[in-house]
């Protein structure tokens, strides 16, 4: 567990771990897109299999960063070391939590339910819902990721 914390590659003052997931959950409104991209092109069964293995690398994303952060003592140990407001800080740092956690259980919703709901004609309203999750989710664990970091 150890690798986890060398110095990032991104060229701020992130472990590693801290950017391998900050960059996972930048490029993931794109990623995305991809899959989308191929319900579009009613690639549906390839859709279902990428969006799937999506979500898998993005849950194994969170429990990686989890471990990461829980192992060192939490944000409190990184935010020792960065000259951003708390308040400030806690404040954006809740506003990511509640967006991604919210935005884990839909999507989760949205790829169990999806062969009923494709029936019902509302996966493709979970599907942009879950879009828009997944982007502000992006936005605000960035936000977080350069308070900390830059």
């Amino acid at each position: 567990m150890e690798y986890m914390f060398q110095k990032g590659f991104l060229g701020t003052k992130a472990p590693l771990f801290m950017d391998e997931v900050t960059l996972l959950v930048a490029l993931l409104p794109l990623l995305l897109a991809i899959g989308i991209f191929l319900a579009k092109k009613k690639r549906y069964k390839l859709h279902a299999y990428y969006q799937i293995v999506l979500y898998a690398l993005s849950v194994a994303a969170v429990v990686y960063f989890e471990l990461g952060v829980r192992s060192v003592g939490g944000f409190g140990v990184y935010l020792q070391h960065s000259t951003i407001n708390h308040p400030y800080f806690f404040a954006v740092l809740v506003l990511h939590i509640a967006i991604a956690s919210s935005t884990i259980l839909f999507w989760s919703f949205t790829i169990f339910s999806a062969n009923k709901e494709v029936r019902l004609g509302k996966h493709r309203r979970d599907g942009i819902l879950t879009a828009a999750g997944i982007a502000l989710t992006s936005l605000t664990g960035v936000w977080v990721y350069l308070l900390l970091f830059t």
